[in-house]
């Protein structure tokens, strides 16, 4: 059983690999590594590197809602699937990344804000019940699964290797929203994921540059 100050350490941790650039370290090799490299045009690598910095962004809020609400979760079981589905999001982490320095550019400066707030919505939604951090995580990745159809058809259709990356974090993301509604997951009414909808906007719009 970890102590309070065992469980500090544990979360400073997650948050110094998630924030801190290339210390992360991915499982699975990219999926881009098995894409032919082609140059993009100044304007093609600066709009698919906004694109990949907002996805990238959101695999760090990723990071602080699953240990958000693993360091609340009530029931073991629901804290070691917050924790299996926070290391598979990891990869994705790591390779928008990679990407991102591919393509000549950096995450967004405004990550520590994201990765904070995102913390306490996770910490918060653990603390009121399980079904409802459960249904929080399939409600997010309902949304990261639209944001990624989005991006697919807007990248330049030359970028092969972040399209490549884009398609399996879908894959992952749909299983992950699946597993929590299967655990017993709350679905989120309409009007939840409507609010839910704008406030990924707002953060669209401050990563895509920033």
């Amino acid at each position: 059983m970890f102590s309070i100050a065992d469980k500090a350490i544990l979360q400073l941790d997650r948050a110094l690999q998630t924030l801190v650039p290339k210390v992360a370290k991915a499982q699975r090799p990219s999926p881009a590594n098995d894409q032919p490299k082609v140059e993009l045009t100044q304007n093609q690598r600066q709009h698919a590197a906004g694109l990949m910095r907002i996805n990238h962004t959101g695999e760090v809020c990723a990071q602080a809602l699953y240990a958000g609400q693993a360091t609340t979760a009530k029931l073991d079981s629901v804290r070691e699937e917050m924790e299996h589905a926070a290391q598979e999001e990891v990869d994705h982490l790591v390779w928008c990344e990679q990407r991102l320095y591919d393509l000549q550019s950096r995450p967004s400066i405004l990550n520590p804000l994201f990765y904070a707030a995102s913390f306490s919505i996770g910490a918060g939604a653990g603390l009121i019940s399980d079904k409802l951090s459960l249904g929080f995580v399939a409600a997010t990745e309902d949304q990261v699964c639209l944001h990624l159809e989005k991006h697919l058809d807007a990248l330049p259709k030359e970028d092969e290797k972040s399209k490549a990356i884009l398609r399996q974090m879908h894959i992952d993301e749909a299983l992950h929203k699946e597993a929590a509604l299967q655990s017993g997951g709350l679905e989120f009414p309409k009007p939840v994921m409507a609010i839910m909808t704008q406030v990924s906007k707002v953060m669209t719009l401050t990563t895509y540059r920033i």
